[in-house]
This record gives structure tokens, C-alpha cells and sequence, in this order.
């Protein structure tokens, strides 16, 4: 069916979710959209000098809901088949999509995953983002086969990350 390489072994349970006090974090799949668009529409700006940055994107400028829905398609597939892992981050009630937070694969050396993650910018007021961001490094360390994930942007600057070489 597909000729690349699953981020975790075989016999890796996957966590299903983690809960926060803050948010619960599962798998982001096509039933979101609704919630998932209006998060990232809302955060055009702050996604686009954040997260965005890694790729040197313009992301999520003029995206369209049909877009975002193959988008969520997509990653719903990728998580299922093993081969990157995303999730959203849900308030607790599930009521409102937070943010995301994405495990993927990289060729970068000596990292065998990359970690990335973003809060809607109307929660960055909150300290959100860099619970998040700590509540994720613990659980990737302790919940997760990785043993050395990147987290761009976060534990390492996106220039120092680009200038890495690859295997």
C-alpha cells in the first residue's frame, strides 16, 4: 500500500489521547474541520511568524475550508497507517480547538522525529502555549520510543534546524 518507513515500531501502542487539565490532545481527524478552521483562520498572523516559519511558508494565508478538510483527511491517514502523528488539542469539553501539535518523521541526523506545535493566538495571553510545549517535551520523552525528537522553533532555532545535515 505505501513504501515508507512507520515512525514507531510495530508493537508501539500509540497513545490515543493525553489529558491536561487545560486541554486533552487526540487524533485529529475529519470531524474537526469546523473547529480546526476556525482556530487557524483566527490565527493567520501568529501562525504564519510561528509555526509557519519552519517551511518558510505563508501558511495558512487564503486557505480554504475544502482545503483544510483535505488537509485533515490527510493526517487522519498518515496517523493511521503510523506514519506521522497529529493531533488536536481540544479544550477539555471539546467545545473549541486550541491548537495542534504534529510528530513527524525527519532525515534530519542524529533526530529521529521532529515535534511541532501551535496554540490559536487568542490563547497566547493564557501561558498556553508554553504549558503545551512543556506538558508535550514530558510526555514525548516519557510516553514515546524517540530518543532524540527535535522540537523546531522551541528546542532548537529553525536556522540551527535547517543548517543540520541530513542522513
Amino acid at each position: 500500500m505505501h513504501d515508507r518507513k512507520r515512525l514507531v515500531p510495530e508493537d508501539f501502542v500509540v497513545p490515543e489521547t493525553l489529558e491536561h487539565s487545560r486541554f486533552r490532545l487526540r487524533m485529529l481527524n475529519v470531524n474537526d474541520l469546523i473547529k480546526d478552521y476556525d482556530a487557524v483562520m483566527s490565527s493567520t498572523g501568529h501562525l504564519q511568524q510561528t509555526f509557519s516559519v519552519e517551511s518558510d511558508g505563508i501558511w495558512p494565508e487564503d486557505l480554504t475550508i475544502e482545503e483544510d478538510l483535505i488537509d485533515l483527511g490527510w493526517h487522519q491517514r498518515e496517523f493511521t497507517l503510523r506514519l506521522s502523528f497529529a493531533y488536536t488539542m481540544m479544550s477539555p469539553d471539546e467545545s473549541r480547538c486550541l491548537g495542534c501539535m504534529y510528530i513527524m518523521p525527519t532525515r534530519k541526523r542524529d533526530h529521529d522525529a521532529k515535534v511541532t506545535l501551535w496554540v490559536r493566538a487568542d490563547e497566547l495571553v493564557s501561558g498556553l502555549d508554553q504549558e503545551l510545549y512543556e506538558t508535550v517535551r514530558n510526555w514525548i520523552a516519557n510516553d514515546w520510543p524517540f530518543k532524540n525528537p527535535a522540537f523546531p522553533g522551541r528546542g532548537i532555532g529553525f536556522d540551527d534546524w535547517r543548517a543540520l545535515p541530513e542522513e
